[in-house]
């Protein structure tokens, strides 16, 4: 059968990767982006995530072209002013960076989650795969930056909880530093004190999405926070170049991600 999946902020950088990765696996690719443009190849719409009955529509769309969906990915994130690796503290930050790092950053995500659940559940099966960072685990870019990811990660989890039984599975993907088109622009061999070189391709990204898909363990991974570094390696996946990406994990403090261990819900 067709495997069908939705990459939502699907038209550049981490998005557009994975959507290409995935088509090249064979899979029906949908995208959404506020301009409706993605991959060659993918089924691109037109979607702004703040806007609740855009979404619903999206959904609709795949619902009457298919009547399923095997696969979302949660990527769709806007930026708020001046982001960049902010400088000032948050109480020099204006107040309404919340709109766009918990409005799109969580809310959407939430949103595309709940229409995606209906889906799945009613074929029983699918994976929901938020796309969440190690600003989890430690201060990265804001404060607001960090709340937004640590509740995609507690969402995952929330959600794996609730979805056991159905067939339908949730995790969150910490990625380490991309190497998206934008950062290789800079011409520079390192960011943030991480080398270029051990860093993801956007399409390592989607690779190693399209493998835990197939994974036979899935659901024992059901409302884990994963590394996708890790899971390449596991899974033999390599980037475009063949060099393999380093984990962030120990840079990060190392131990257990979420949930907290001895629970394994």
């Amino acid at each position: 059968m067709t495997r069908v999946a939705l990459v939502t902020g699907g038209s550049r950088g981490v998005g557009q990767g994975i959507a290409r990765a995935l088509l090249d696996d064979g899979w029906v690719t949908y995208v959404t982006s506020r301009h409706g443009t993605g991959p060659d190849g993918s089924i691109a719409l037109t979607c702004d995530h703040a806007d609740d009955v855009a979404v619903a529509a999206v959904f609709d769309r795949i619902g009457a072209d298919h009547g399923y969906l095997d696969l979302l990915v949660n990527n769709a994130w806007a930026a708020p002013r001046g982001f960049g690796g902010f400088a000032e503290p948050f109480w020099q930050r204006p107040v309404d960076d919340w709109d766009t790092l918990i409005g799109i950053g969580v809310r959407a995500h939430y949103v595309a989650s709940v229409h995606a659940a209906r889906l799945m559940t009613d074929a029983g099966s699918g994976l929901i795969a938020n796309i969440s960072s190690f600003g989890s685990r430690g201060h990265l870019h804001s404060v607001l930056y960090g709340m937004s990811k640590s509740a995609l990660d507690k969402m995952a989890f929330d959600m794996g909880t609730e979805l056991v039984g159905t067939g339908v599975y949730a995790v969150s993907l910490w990625l380490g530093l991309i190497r998206t088109e934008l950062l290789l622009s800079l011409g520079v061999d390192e960011f943030a004190g991480f080398d270029l070189r051990r860093a993801e391709d956007p399409e390592f990204v989607g690779r190693v999405v399209a493998a835990l898909a197939a994974d036979p363990t899935l659901p024992e991974k059901n409302g884990h926070t994963l590394i996708t570094a890790e899971l390449g390696a596991g899974y033999g996946i390599v980037n475009n170049d063949g060099t393999q990406p380093d984990s962030h994990r120990s840079a990060f403090g190392g131990g257990a991600l979420f949930p907290p261990a001895g629970d394994h819900s």
